[in-house]
């Protein structure tokens, strides 16, 4: 909502000052300096990118145009989430998740995160990384690389469709450019006429350049910064679900691993521990019975 409301201002602004300086709106209607601009960067976007990147570019900039994802409502869901997965694993071992992980569809457990469900990299993430748990013989620290590798294709594969954006509002000014050039040589081939002709033609010529240089620091550049934000968060989450996992398959308590994943989440969105340990601990320990949380700490080596 607040990108709309940034573009409303924008727009707003820029137009506002204009009215307020006696210009007429009509002057800045221009068809043909938009054909130009808007056609020749999409063109740049075609040439530059293959059909994945433009598809994520599409999604990226309307996940922008709505709130984060990644509220502190989606990370108390996530705790309890982990929480509730891991006590099942003290209770029936590794192999007793086998077909949560193995089909997270159908699970008890997941169907009552859908939000972790409907992110598919992030439920394959966890999903990927305790199926290879579930095998046996892989250390700690291998496993550690391995989530690491996999956030930073993630990342990179998410920070493509933004480099490709920032790409076309940083040659906006230029189209702008060519544009304007192109109103001043259909305006040298009026030279001769009436004067009022010809200062439209200028005008005309002069709105293609305010057009490139609007759309780049006022609506297409700040989009990819806030894509940027967006990726950013996206990789905090999946952080913190890197820093439960590993936690716990060091051989912590479900709940002392849920503790270090809460320590990770930024503060802005950070529940506290007392937050954490009523959405948590409470309600899981209810359904697990007293029993989960008698075992020790090793448990989940089987």
């Amino acid at each position: 909502m607040l990108p709309i409301i940034g573009i409303v201002v924008v727009f707003g602004a820029v137009i506002g000052g204009f009215l307020m300086e006696k210009g007429h709106i009509l002057v800045l209607l221009q068809p043909a300096e938009l054909l130009t601009i808007a056609g020749a960067a999409l063109g740049t976007i075609l040439i530059a990118n293959p059909v994945y990147i433009i598809k994520a570019m599409i999604a990226g900039v309307l996940g922008v145009l709505g709130p984060s994802k990644f509220s502190k409502a989606r990370y108390l869901e996530t705790l309890k989430m982990m929480f509730d997965l891991f006590n099942k694993v003290r209770k029936t071992g590794l192999t007793g998740i086998e077909d949560d992980v193995e089909k997270p569809a159908a699970s008890e457990i997941f169907k009552k995160y859908p939000e972790f469900l409907k992110d598919h990299h992030s439920r394959a993430f966890v999903c990927d990384t305790l199926r290879t748990a579930i095998t046996g013989g892989v250390d700690p620290f291998d496993m550690d690389q391995m989530m690491e590798l996999d956030m930073e294709v993630a990342h990179h594969e998410t920070l493509q469709p933004i480099q490709a954006l920032t790409t076309v509002a940083d040659a906006l000014p230029g189209l702008g450019i060519v544009a304007a050039v192109l109103g001043v040589v259909i305006t040298m081939g009026s030279l001769g006429g009436p004067p009022e002709e010809i200062g439209r033609k200028v005008a005309a010529a002069l709105v293609g350049t305010f057009l490139g240089i609007l759309m780049c620091y006022g609506l297409v550049g700040p989009l990819a910064s806030s894509m940027a934000k967006g990726a950013d968060e996206h990789n905090s989450y999946l952080h913190v679900l890197r820093v439960i996992i590993l936690a716990f398959l060091k051989g912590l308590a479900p709940i002392l691993a849920i503790e270090m994943g809460r320590r990770a989440i930024p503060e802005r969105v950070r529940p506290s521990f007392d937050e954490m340990e009523k959405g948590c601990r409470k309600p899981s320990a209810a359904a697990a019975g007293p029993e989960a949380e008698a075992k020790p700490a090793g448990g989940n080596a089987a």
